[in-house]
């Protein structure tokens, strides 16, 4: 896509799979230095890291430190942050049934992993005067779903978030941005488990019948891609997105129904 992130170090979190593969990929293309964070190696990442573009760091970051680890093994110099680490799990009994470690779980994995990460890789950054962060949100952080309440709560904290940050350290020559997708065609929404086998177990309906019901309330009538996720990310951390700073770029498929 472009070339303007030759030798720069660009860390991707939960890059084993889906969006952060996807982005991990896109940004190997670029011609980054990616650090590719996950807990575990997937096909796709061993694909990448064999292939010479990228380095895999074993990590899961909801564990205490696990951020300090990952800049030691990155490095002391970090151009680009796309914190990408999350997951929804789907709760169709709706706000009684999560419980308050499901609440603890999924706030910890979507907004307080990305907070410690943020914190230990921002004095890279200033110290340099430069870098671009993008944190991946979701478009539930304006459309609050009881199915997905946790989650939905959290990606809103996490936008909110992206905000605050660009305020104080714009300024300073570090770009935060965030990137709210709607449904994406990944394992969280199509794999076993997934947000489509919750629900549709839950209303007694196939689950490819609640992919078409998502796919219909798009305009484009379908899903997003994870490469078309990750073409808007390696954008907005090069250059020619260097006045971007602030926003929540949604991408969606035209799924939110207002502006």
């Amino acid at each position: 896509m472009t070339d303007d992130l030759r030798y720069r170090t660009a860390v991707v979190t939960g890059a084993s799979k889906g969006i952060g593969l996807a982005v991990a990929e896109a940004l190997v293309a670029a011609g980054a230095d990616v650090v590719a964070v996950a807990r575990t190696m997937s096909p796709g990442l061993d694909i990448l890291v064999k292939g010479g573009g990228a380095r895999w760091v074993q990590l899961d970051l909801t564990e205490p430190d696990s951020a300090h680890h990952l800049v030691a093994a990155a490095g002391q110099h970090i151009d680009v942050l796309v914190n990408n680490v999350g997951s929804a799990q789907a709760r169709p009994g709706g706000f009684l049934s999560v419980t308050d470690a499901q609440w603890r779980r999924t706030l910890e994995l979507n907004l307080f992993a990305t907070i410690a990460v943020t914190r230990a890789v921002l004095p890279l950054m200033l110290e340099t005067g430069r870098g671009s962060i993008v944190n991946i949100g979701s478009v539930n952080a304006e459309l609050p779903d009881p199915t997905v309440v946790d989650y939905s709560a959290a990606k809103a904290a996490l936008v909110n978030f992206s905000k605050a940050l660009s305020k104080e350290f714009g300024p300073r020559g570090v770009r935060v941005n965030s990137v709210s997708p709607g449904p994406v065609e990944t394992e969280l929404w199509l794999g076993g488990g997934g947000v489509a086998d919750t629900v549709s177990a839950a209303a007694g309906l196939e689950a490819r019948e609640v992919m078409a019901q998502a796919a219909a309330a798009t305009v484009s009538g379908r899903f997003s891609r994870p490469a078309e996720i990750a073409d808007l990310v390696v954008y907005l951390a090069g250059d020619r997105a260097a006045n971007i700073i602030g926003s929540d770029l949604r991408i969606d498929g035209g799924f939110v129904p207002t502006w």
